[in-house]
């Protein structure tokens, strides 16, 4: 079946632990509270030159919902053009109208203005009305793959829908679950849906190796990190599940 896995990178480090762990791709992203928007050019820079897998930045100006202002869209055209400057290998996007329907319009811009990059729909689909019109909205957008997790917090328990989408997909389209995956639920994810890709940040919390902390500071200076151990074992869960 050619399990393929990918990490979400919110850092720099992080895409080089997951390449090192052996993640096949990058969604290289910034700011995890937010859920994920576009990462610094610097960043994207960085990550092409010392990346060996494929690299796919988000494109996501802010937080929050997934409709944008005009100022917002031409924003992400002007991220895109970067990404195909620096040679990554697609994008991940996302744009939803009001009522909850692909934003088709202003997504096939987007598409086009990627191209010959490849693009991954992002876990806005989660949020749409219709999932199955939805998908076919994103076929039609010549999308590579639905990041999702089945319209529910978490993949797992999305499971039933995700099944639905892969059967329905019929391959014309990758639907790859994400959130919530790890080394303890990814072969039963595999087994129920079908599915030949994932999607993991594997993350943990790293403390911070600062020797001096200001007491009168309340925020934390711990971060997020890619799991190494843990996406090793994610994949050597998948190929121990396809052989």
């Amino acid at each position: 079946m050619g399990f393929q896995l990918e990490i979400c990178s919110f850092n720099l480090a992080s895409a080089m632990v997951a390449q090192g762990a052996g993640a096949d791709r990058i969604e290289l992203c910034a700011s995890p509270a937010e859920g994920g928007v576009t990462p610094s050019p610097g960043t994207i820079r960085g990550a092409r030159e010392q990346l060996r897998i494929a690299l796919y930045p988000i494109i996501r100006p802010r937080g929050g919902d997934f409709l944008y202002s005009d100022e917002e869209f031409q924003v992400m055209l002007r991220d895109i053009e970067y990404c195909k400057q620096v040679g990554c290998n697609g994008v991940v996007i996302g744009m939803l109208c009001a009522d909850g329907t692909v934003d088709q319009a202003r997504c096939a811009r987007l598409v086009e203005a990627a191209y010959p990059l490849g693009v991954t729909f992002h876990r806005a689909f989660d949020w749409a009305a219709n999932p199955f019109e939805a998908m076919e909205t994103i076929i039609q957008l010549g999308c590579e793959r639905i990041l999702t997790s089945g319209q529910r917090p978490t993949a797992a328990e999305g499971v039933s829908l995700i099944d639905q989408l892969v059967r329905e997909a019929d391959d014309r389209i990758v639907i790859m679950p994400g959130s919530g995956i790890r080394s303890g639920n990814i072969v039963s994810l595999a087994e129920k849906t079908g599915a030949s890709e994932f999607h993991t940040s594997a993350r943990l919390l790293k403390a911070s190796a600062t020797d001096y902390v200001n007491a009168h500071m309340k925020e934390s200076q711990d971060f997020f990190m890619a799991g190494e151990e843990e996406i090793k074992k994610i994949k050597e869960q998948l190929l121990t599940f396809e052989s």
